[in-house]
């Protein structure tokens, strides 16, 4: 169970939050500095292009990616599994083939799908931790990218090879590539979690760090105003 606050009660869960948030500024050195993808999705004019990532709990890489620019939407959900067991409730016990995943809507004019991979990799998650990140564990919490296109996946494979090769990260990155799984959209409660809840002990030992390494390891990719979901569909 993520949501700490909700069995603490109030005034515990602030005081926990407190003493979290000694604790999350070590836990913000924990992003990588990483090069750029060597080979990235050539120059478009299209204005909308849809990527999806999976890395833990959906609450701080939506949080993440809602921060960067060139973004336009990000919609936690889930993904790798069938449409009846895309609920909550059901993907918790690790056995529908789903992931935590998020739907990111982004500008090819104005950020690229490796600068995305880049922030997926550098500070949305650790990619080297095999289906566990943080305090959760189990498949759903995978390190997994789901290529929308063939020139997605290519991009996504070479910048795997290519940080491992470089030894970017102590251990060997573990994300796996799946291609054609469906996107389901989360339930509204999940949605804009990070921006709605800052104070949740979760959220502030967990995510609020990946959203300040965005802004002190990636800085031109930050931006201060979340763009928040209105209609995840």
């Amino acid at each position: 169970m993520k949501n700490i606050a909700l069995k603490l009660g109030a005034p515990l869960a602030l005081l926990v939050a407190v003493a979290f948030q000694q604790h999350a500024a070590s836990a913000a050195e924990a992003a990588v500095v990483i090069a750029p993808p060597a080979v990235d999705e050539p120059a478009s004019s299209e204005h909308s292009a849809t990527a999806v990532f999976a890395g833990g709990c959906f609450w701080g890489v939506q949080g993440v990616f809602q921060h960067m620019k060139g973004v336009s939407n990000a919609v936690s959900g889930y993904t790798g599994g069938e449409a009846r067991t895309a609920s909550y409730e059901m993907i918790e016990t690790g056995e529908t083939g789903h992931a935590e995943s998020v739907r990111i809507t982004y500008d090819p004019t104005q950020v690229s799908y490796g600068k995305l991979l880049q922030v997926f990799f550098s500070v949305a998650h650790d990619p080297t931790t095999l289906n566990r990140q943080g305090p959760d564990s189990g498949t759903q919490y995978r390190s997994a990218i789901f290529p929308q296109t063939p020139a997605q996946r290519a991009v996504a494979e070479k910048y795997i090879a290519q940080l491992d090769a470089s030894r970017a990260f102590k251990k060997p990155l573990v994300t796996k590539v799946e291609m054609d799984k469906k996107f389901y959209a989360a339930e509204s409660y999940h949605q804009n979690y990070l921006t709605l809840h800052p104070s949740d002990p979760y959220i502030v030992f967990n995510d609020l760090p990946k959203v300040a390494n965005l802004k002190r390891v990636l800085p031109d990719q930050y931006r201060a105003d979340a763009v928040l979901v209105r209609k995840a569909m």
